[in-house]
């Protein structure tokens, strides 16, 4: 039997889209081990991807349409042809049409594949259709419209250039969990004797790799930024040559520091004052420094301005024109690389369609804010029931009698449980596509590696075939996901306009090339300035705003963990068993007062829910917080309920992201 080994992409939600070799026989995957050739992950992957082939093969994998039988969410199914299943669709659909109009339709897909056509192809289908528009804000919307109202387009740090900062500020980013690739840089620069520090509510997993922990208060990070920036000011540590010439508002903001001192922030965030002068102090005193930007600071109602505020600290030192020197984690500013239009195909929509907010999706489900309920529900790449907020709306919603839900999907999730009809999909070594990796400036090709299993279609090919049977007759729903692919490398924008002929071969053959950093001198605003304070927004001078909160006396906080990456990778054991049981940090103070043992049964609960958890003390997290790591299913909980059951659908202040991170709790022992 003849081996061969194939270059392929990590689909997944992660900022590296990092590079595998797959060994094949041509018709099964035998095993999955990272590409050391690839620029930026150079061989390094996380254990989720280690053993892709499990999934790719897993005896609990759907490999034919199905059709409930049973009630909603009782997750009783029978198979049926693909062309029974898309006959009952499209007959669904063109009744829904004529009766209710397009608006009553709402596709949702979020990041179950990150790649451009996979991905962003029903976008074309619906926009033909005229369904609802989905505002897709899910993760980290707020911190990019934060970072952006201070940079525009300026491309921030890539992480491969953090090998020439001299002092690393951590800040609400996990690393270990969600930057597996960059964590060499920190591992190396701390053996250099490089400093870093971590600022986190919850440290669990990256406190190990650090000097330094200071442990926050949740939603309080712009009053550290303001209260580090009135140290510089006050001790004459900031760089004001760079912030007069580089900037525009400056003098302005400055005038605004008076009352931001440390004794402040101390109140707002919970840290001493002492700690927070000598913070400010320490960042000054460096060349180099880099702010290492996740995005849970973001998921709060301040998010965007938490943002924008820690993005100007980072321009306190002057350090944006020096290699190491400004801030890693946001957009680096490399592409784009193809037009992404040429499969969303906006043109296909006639008129504007119903926006729906992704972290809205129970109140456009259930009505309850007076809209008419969507009354049929198209799900692929995403698993709502367990990732997005409201979840006991979520499900009101689904298990409406007059919803028709179709789910597209590899195994049967806690939303799949209540379609009405469940469409087998691929993985991506069953398909073709391109890849813009999110935190690196790089791009790449991959093609299909084996056939799919089963009755399995791609994205692309069942949304072709859905055309078809809607009558829709454009040549693009005509075309293979291969000719795609071919069309968009045809039309390079200007992250690919210099590549070398040898680049253009890698990517017509299949692989990863790296394309040109971001000048991060060149700042690319309307005035070649970083705009301090920006007269294009409501509020044009950045300030402390507190976060939404709640009356209840612990804030709850959703961190993400390294055996699954949002709900992907719940069909493996393996990694199941490694996490162990649904579990809520708590500070040793917080569970003495509420009489809590650790690995004791627990209760947390809100207006919203109340979600069974098992307590993990550790003085990890901030007093007066509790932290639920990682998404979990159906079948960890007694009630079903997750917790995102505890989450309300508020949104942020600009980017109309989700606020998972900004609600309040109490917890009791069961």
């Amino acid at each position: 039997m003849a081996l061969y080994i194939k270059k392929t992409i990590c689909p997944y939600d992660c900022p590296t889209s990092c590079g595998l070799l797959a060994e094949t026989d041509g018709t099964r995957i035998l095993s999955v081990k990272g590409d050391p050739d690839h620029p930026a992950s150079k061989g390094l992957i996380c254990r989720k991807m280690q053993h892709y082939e499990q999934s790719v093969h897993s005896p609990e994998r759907i490999l034919t349409p199905m059709k409930r039988v049973g009630e909603k969410g009782e997750g009783r199914f029978e198979p049926v042809t693909w062309d029974e299943a898309v006959e009952e669709i499209a007959g669904r659909w063109r009744r829904i049409l004529e009766e209710d109009g397009k608006d009553a339709i709402l596709p949702m897909y979020y990041s179950g594949v990150m790649s451009v056509i996979q991905r962003k192809c029903g976008d074309a289908f619906f926009n033909r259709m005229g369904a609802c528009d989905m505002v897709r804000t899910l993760c980290s919307s707020a911190k990019g419209a934060g970072y952006e109202a201070v940079m525009g387009q300026t491309g921030c740090l890539d992480p491969r250039e953090l090998l020439d900062s001299d002092f690393y500020l951590v800040w609400g980013s996990n690393m270990k969990a969600t930057r597996l690739q960059s964590m060499p840089a920190l591992v190396q620069a701390r053996r250099q004797g490089k400093r870093v520090v971590l600022i986190e509510s919850c440290a669990a997993d990256m406190g190990a790799y650090s000097d330094q922990t200071i442990l926050i208060r949740p939603g309080t990070d712009g009053a550290l930024a303001l209260a580090m920036m009135h140290v510089m000011e006050e001790e004459n540590l900031a760089d004001r040559d760079f912030l007069t010439h580089r900037t525009e508002g400056y003098e302005a903001f400055r005038n605004t520091l008076g009352a931001c001192t440390p004794a402040w922030a101390q109140e707002e965030t919970g840290i001493p004052a002492e700690v927070i002068a000598d913070l400010a102090r320490e960042y000054a005193s460096a060349h180099a420094p880099a702010v290492i930007l996740g995005s849970g600071p973001s998921r709060y109602g301040n998010g965007g301005m938490t943002v924008r505020l820690i993005t100007i600290l980072s321009a306190y030192t002057g350090a944006w024109g020096r290699p190491g020197g400004g801030l890693c984690g946001c957009n680096p500013g490399a592409g784009p690389y193809v037009d992404s239009r040429l499969v969303t195909r906006p043109d296909f929509r006639k008129e504007p369609g119903r926006r729906v907010n992704i972290n809205e999706i129970a109140s456009a489900l259930t009505g309850i804010r007076g809209g008419r309920p969507i009354r049929s529900f198209y799900v692929y790449g995403s698993n709502p029931v367990a990732s997005v907020c409201c979840q006991k709306g979520i499900l009101e919603g689904l298990r409406r009698p007059d919803l028709f839900t179709v789910v597209h999907e590899r195994f049967m999730t806690d939303t799949a449980m209540y379609a009405d009809i469940i469409l087998p999909a691929t993985f991506s070594v069953e398909q073709t596509d391109v890849y813009m990796a999110y935190g690196y400036c790089t791009f790449g090709t991959a093609g299909k590696i084996i056939e799919p299993a089963g009755q399995c279609r791609s994205n692309w090919n069942t949304f072709c075939l859905l055309a078809r049977a809607m009558g829709y007759e454009e040549e693009y729903f005509k075309r293979t996901e291969e000719e795609m692919a071919g069309e968009l490398l045809s039309h390079p924008m200007e992250g690919l306009s210099c590549i070398s002929e040898e680049d253009r071969r890698v990517l017509r053959d299949g692989g990863v090339i790296s394309t040109a950093y971001a000048d991060h001198g060149c700042f690319r605003t309307p005035a070649g300035k970083m705009m301090i304070v920006n007269e294009r927004l409501e509020e044009a001078m950045p300030r402390y705003i507190k976060s939404h909160g709640g009356t209840y006396p612990l804030r709850l906080v959703a961190a993400p963990s390294a055996y699954t990456l949002n709900s992907v990778f719940l069909d493996r054991k393996d990694l199941k068993s490694g996490r162990g049981p649904m579990a809520l940090m708590l500070h040793p103070r917080d569970a003495a007062s509420r009489k809590i043992a650790d690995g004791s049964p627990v209760v947390a609960f809100n207006e919203l829910a109340e979600v069974e958890f098992t307590a993990k003390i550790t003085p990890l997290v901030a007093e007066g917080t509790v932290v639920s790591e990682g998404v979990y299913d159906r079948t960890f909980t007694k009630n079903g309920l997750l917790v995102n059951a505890l989450h309300h659908e508020r949104l942020s202040d600009i980017g109309a992201a989700t606020t998972l991170n900004d609600n309040t709790v109490d917890v009791r022992p069961c």
